[in-house]
């Protein structure tokens, strides 16, 4: 007889705790062996392959694809033949971090209690201040059935104890249930109970009938809190109504890439006390240079790995722009090794992969290595070890047609490099005014790791080696 497992959304690694369904890789009724992908998932980092730790018959899926679920939310069940050898209950242990590891946290369940007692004649207000009245059977309205509370909500504790705990929140209650509540058969055969012949007259001069009141006086009277408070009640009400509509938009949730954009650029802001230096360099010697290396035969080499090599040389010349900020220990981390990340801009959002201990690498290297990276980035298909782990940012915005920008450091690095496009433009050149091809390059940095020396020092190398690329030899 064939067992039905269930298999949950695994831990796939990096802190992630949910991912959206973009496909299905199996039907239902159809057979798959352990370790197979089942379904190819989208997190904040990456989309990722998910393979079934059994082998067996489909016999059921869960989710949609575009729906969001959160890690250890089931899947799909597989039936299990008896010829079958069953893993063990934490699965095959193939390449994710888990299977199934952990469920979400249970949801606290609202208990109801025995609905009050309404045979009394007080008012629910009089229970939401404490004194454990019950309804009214005839005609009195309680101050929550004001606001849509329903005696479900009474029962269970929620609304009205809610409204209990503060008492300004249980004032405008309060206030709503005078103004809404029907009048009682003392108020609209027999006088006003109102003694105040200012509380009348304010009453009469915005045209409030008192009648429409329960007083919070002792023996029901009227008192001028009272009307203030249905006065505002009844500003609020004709505001409410007059108010213009809100103007109709599209709304797109902050997840998956996006959202963990957002989540990490407001981290940046919030934490890092960022400050940014800008300088142009005459790049028209780079651009030779780039084009003689290419002329050699040979793979060819982007420009985007020769400012990485000026970059990585620039670190070794001001290590403190490589390092991080410890905020719990209040230290600063300087770095031995450069991951140099670089904004990739794909049809899923910005991506930064990193190239992994890009000091280490030449021309050649760096050039094959941004290529394989940018190719993984449009496909969809980086891993979440190829997207984390950078400690240095370059970011070439210049392929949008843009000078200049002020970039946000991509935390918790200590700073990232921008740079513009490389136009001509009028320059003195050799004290003659000449058309060179012109580059704005800016660094935006933690001012908690360095100052302003470091910084434009730094800026400063790259520059020089932009505009005469032979600096470089020295530290080759």
């Amino acid at each position: 007889m064939a067992q039905v497992l269930e298999f949950k959304l695994p831990d796939l690694g990096e802190g992630l705790t949910e991912a959206v369904i973009v496909t299905w890789l199996v039907q239902v009724g159809e057979v798959v062996a352990i370790d197979q992908p089942v379904v190819e998932v989208e997190t904040a980092k990456a989309m990722v392959e998910v393979p079934c730790p059994y082998g067996g018959v489909v016999t059921a899926r869960f989710g949609e694809e575009g729906a969001e679920l959160p890690v250890g939310a089931p899947l799909l069940t597989v039936a299990v033949g008896e010829a079958t050898t069953l893993p063990e209950p934490e699965g095959s242990g193939n390449v994710l971090v888990g299977y199934g590891t952990g469920t979400p946290p249970a949801r606290r369940r609202r208990v109801r209690t025995t609905p009050p007692d309404r045979t009394h004649g007080s008012t629910v207000s009089d229970q939401a201040h404490g004194s454990g009245a019950a309804a009214p059977a005839h005609g009195g309205t309680a101050s929550g059935r004001a606001h849509g509370s329903t005696a479900g909500d009474l029962a269970d504790g929620s609304a009205v104890s809610d409204r209990a705990s503060s008492s300004a929140v249980a004032g405008t209650a309060d206030a709503h249930a005078r103004v809404s509540a029907p009048p009682s058969r003392r108020a609209t055969e027999g006088p006003v109970p109102v003694i105040s012949p200012l509380v009348r007259r304010l009453a009469r001069d915005n045209n409030l009938d008192l009648r429409r009141l329960s007083g919070s006086g002792p023996d029901g009277l009227i008192l001028r809190a009272d009307v203030e408070d249905a006065l505002r009640v009844d500003a609020a009400r004709a505001a409410a109504r007059t108010a213009p509509p809100k103007p109709a938009g599209t709304r797109t949730p902050l997840k998956g890439i996006r959202g963990a954009v957002a989540d990490k650029l407001s981290r940046s802001r919030r934490e890092i006390p960022d400050a940014t230096c800008w300088v142009d360099a005459d790049a028209t010697e780079l651009m030779r240079a780039r084009t003689a290396m290419n002329a050699t035969g040979g793979p060819k080499i982007s420009l985007l790995a020769l400012l990485a090599r000026i970059c990585t040389a620039a670190l070794a010349r001001h290590p403190e722009l490589n390092s991080y900020v410890d905020v719990e220990a209040r230290e600063v981390v300087r770095l031995d090794h450069v991951h140099l990340g670089f904004a990739a801009q794909t049809g899923r959002g910005l991506v930064v992969p990193v190239v992994r201990d890009a000091h280490d690498r030449d021309a050649e290297s760096l050039t094959a290595e941004f290529a394989r990276l940018t190719e993984s980035a449009h496909a969809g298909t980086l891993t979440p070890g190829e997207l984390t782990g950078g400690t240095f940012t370059l970011n070439n915005y210049g392929v949008f047609g843009v000078d200049g920008s002020t970039p946000i450091i991509n935390h918790p690095e200590a700073a990232m490099l921008g740079v513009g496009r490389i136009t001509p433009k009028p320059w003195v050149h050799d004290g003659e005014l000449a058309v060179r091809q012109v580059v704005q390059l800016s660094l935006t940095f933690d001012h908690r790791v360095c100052d302003g020396g470091t910084a434009g020092g730094f800026l400063r190398y790259v520059a020089d080696c932009v505009e005469n690329p032979a600096v470089l030899l020295r530290t080759l």
